[in-house]
């Protein structure tokens, strides 16, 4: 019986390539869109004001159609946030391919700097929305509810992080996760509105830098660097007598002040 044709590796390969570059600029062109609409909503609210623009007013200055306008926003206030989807994605794409020896501190600390690129990608226009923001109390509303998917992601990614078997009922880490993660949100949130209260001049970056470092001093010591769901946690000293010597063992990653009250302990007890 004849065996059926086999599928190379080689031609799988190539006919997956046109597929994957149609997405990716179908990608590309749904940001672009989003983008014209956004300065076309911005345009609009700085010279009618939020409550007098209409959405068919934004997408005609866009020139599309108002149903154009709804395929990629939900209403008029969403349309002044154009880019959180994607950098929440870009966020996440940080969490997920963070090395294994990284502080998780640090990993969501680099993982909250994705929004701060956004806004700093376009310094003008991020003032302008910082102004509109101010203004607007649904703007507001809008922005809360984008710091509250960065904070829910991070809290997510730092609790995973914590040892699996500490996990039980009355356990403190929930609330160690949560306001670490609000802790990074709010320092990188108070770095970006002194800059655009700025006119978006500065070293934003120097100034996140030494915001994470007071972040990672409060809460890095309660978060374990680097730790996985199936790493032990550290272990503490043991100490055995033989004669008239004593002989401890203790993980190289054990904390020393318990290593030393192990071995103090001990000699009391001698």
């Amino acid at each position: 019986m004849s065996q059926p044709a086999k599928t190379s590796p080689r031609a799988a390969t190539a006919s997956d390539a046109p597929e994957s570059a149609a997405g990716t600029k179908a990608a590309a062109q749904r940001l672009k869109m989003r983008r014209e609409l956004a300065a076309a909503a911005m345009e609009l609210f700085a010279t009618k004001g939020y409550e007098a623009t209409t959405v068919d007013e934004i997408a005609a200055t866009a020139g599309v159609a108002r149903r154009t306008f709804f395929r990629h926003f939900r209403s008029k206030e969403e349309a002044i946030f154009p880019d959180h989807d994607d950098t929440l994605t870009r966020a996440e794409a940080v969490l997920d391919v963070a090395p294994a020896h990284e502080h998780p501190l640090d990993t969501v600390c680099r993982g909250i700097k994705e929004v701060m690129k956004m806004y700093a990608a376009s310094p003008a226009v991020s003032v302008e929305r910082y102004r509109l923001t101010r203004e607007v109390p649904a703007l507001r509303e809008r922005e809360i509810a984008s710091v509250a998917r960065y904070e829910r992601l991070f809290t997510r990614y730092l609790l995973a992080h914590f040892d699996e078997q500490d996990h039980n009922d009355g356990n403190d880490d929930p609330l160690l996760a949560e306001v670490a993660a609000s802790a990074v949100v709010t320092a990188h949130n108070h770095v970006l509105r002194r800059w655009l209260r700025a006119g978006g001049q500065g070293d934003v970056e120097a100034q996140l830098d030494h915001a994470f470092s007071i972040v990672r001093k409060t809460f890095g010591s309660g978060i374990g660097a680097g730790r996985t769901l199936t790493e032990p946690p550290a272990a503490p000293a043991a100490v055995r007598r033989e004669g008239e010597v004593l002989v401890a063992v203790a993980r190289t990653d054990a904390p020393l002040d318990e290593v030393m009250r192990t071995i103090e302990e001990a000699l009391k007890n001698t």
